[in-house]
């Protein structure tokens, strides 16, 4: 009976902060029409990335979480927002050259969540011309999608494992197993070759893009070679859960419970706030509470898929992770820009532990896993 009203409290106490936060996102949305906001600026309100940077790799996240917020309301403020910021990205298509692997985080979160929730075909269109940009940046030989432009055709980061969920989207909509074919080689690439035996991951693998050798590993976001930048491990946690989902390719779960275990395992030591990196120096302490939301819906991702008696590591994890963000870095102001306090782009960044949209969306995410309240939007 304990365990029941202490179930019955939590679900009440999140109902609760889903009201707060519904509140700020309505105030954020009529403050800010078309605009698409990745951080505040020095004036502490957002920038307009449309504006900016339309090519940027955020510019998805404020949509999704316009999305998750009408499918969990039906509030019709919340699609017109999110319509208005998927019009706005068609300018990302028509200058092409800034795009790279990150199409996945730009359409996926505003025009296959749109189509997924409205049917629109004109959404359906832009999903499936976002999945032939990053199938085509398919490397044959190395079996990987190459992540970035310029100068770095063999160039993968962990963060792809959250860009291939628009493969299989479009794998299944079109019943085209080419999408599939190449999310699939792209995840065992970064499964042998990204995360290591003892569930760490690098952020880069650099490969050969003639043959597929892997050249290097350099620490990227994270703190140095070697080391283990906390979003990463999320990402990775999160993307492998995601491709399981979508395949049922059991490696696939068993490397998301590996880096699952490896992450719990080194936020049990920091109250459930992950360091920007678990392998960087004492000092300075720097945190990353963007981690800590996207893993935790890995987390609950996870759970979905394991047996009855694995579910409790998962889903505590997950509310823990949450509890943490929710006790000391939340703004709910409806007056201010951005909820989640304290993320940390990466380690050596000069923005640190600052408000960022997709520390935002994650948090959203959870709260609505949590309730029910969720659609697949990945």
């Amino acid at each position: 009976m304990a365990q029941k009203e202490e179930t019955i409290v939590a679900q009440t106490s999140y109902e609760e902060l889903f009201a707060k936060v519904q509140t700020k996102l309505t105030a954020e949305a009529k403050r800010l029409g078309p605009a698409i906001p990745y951080t505040p600026g020095p004036d502490g309100k957002y920038e307009d990335m449309a504006q900016k940077d339309i090519t940027w790799w955020t510019n998805g996240f404020w949509a999704g979480t316009l999305w998750l917020m009408y499918n969990a309301t039906k509030d019709p403020l919340f699609k017109e927002t999110a319509e208005a910021n998927e019009t706005e990205l068609d300018e990302a298509m028509t200058i092409y050259t800034g795009l790279h692997h990150d199409v996945g985080f730009m359409y996926q979160l505003s025009a296959v969540a749109d189509y997924r929730l409205t049917g629109s075909e004109r959404s359906k269109a832009r999903g499936l011309h976002a999945a032939a940009l990053l199938a085509g940046r398919y490397n044959p030989r190395g079996k990987f999608i190459r992540s970035w432009n310029r100068d770095r055709a063999g160039w993968v980061i962990i963060d792809s494992m959250l860009n291939i969920p628009l493969l299989y989207w479009a794998r299944d909509t079109i019943d085209d197993p080419r999408f599939g074919y190449v999310a699939e080689d792209h995840a065992d690439t970064v499964m042998q070759n990204i995360v290591r035996p003892d569930g760490s991951t690098n952020h880069i693998g650099i490969f050969d893009p003639t043959n597929g050798q892997l050249l290097d590993t350099p620490g990227g976001q994270g703190y140095g070679p070697g080391s283990s930048w906390s979003r990463g491990q999320a990402w990775a946690l999160y993307g492998f859960a995601l491709s399981y989902a979508h395949t049922q390719k059991q490696a696939y779960l068993d490397t998301a419970k590996r880096v699952a275990s490896y992450f719990i395992a080194n936020v049990e030591t920091t109250g459930y706030v992950p360091l920007a990196d678990f392998r960087a120096p004492a000092t300075p302490v720097i945190y990353d509470t963007s981690a800590s939301l996207c893993a935790a819906c890995g987390l609950l991702e996870i759970e979905k898929h394991v047996g009855e008696f694995e579910k409790p590591l998962y889903h505590e994890a997950a509310v823990k992770l949450l509890q943490a963000v929710i006790d000391h870095y939340l703004d709910l102001d409806p007056a201010t820009d951005g909820i989640v306090l304290g993320a940390t782009p990466a380690y050596h960044d000069k923005l640190r532990e600052v408000r960022l949209i997709y520390s935002d969306f994650y948090l959203v995410e959870t709260l609505t896993r949590l309730l029910g309240k969720d659609f697949l939007i990945w």
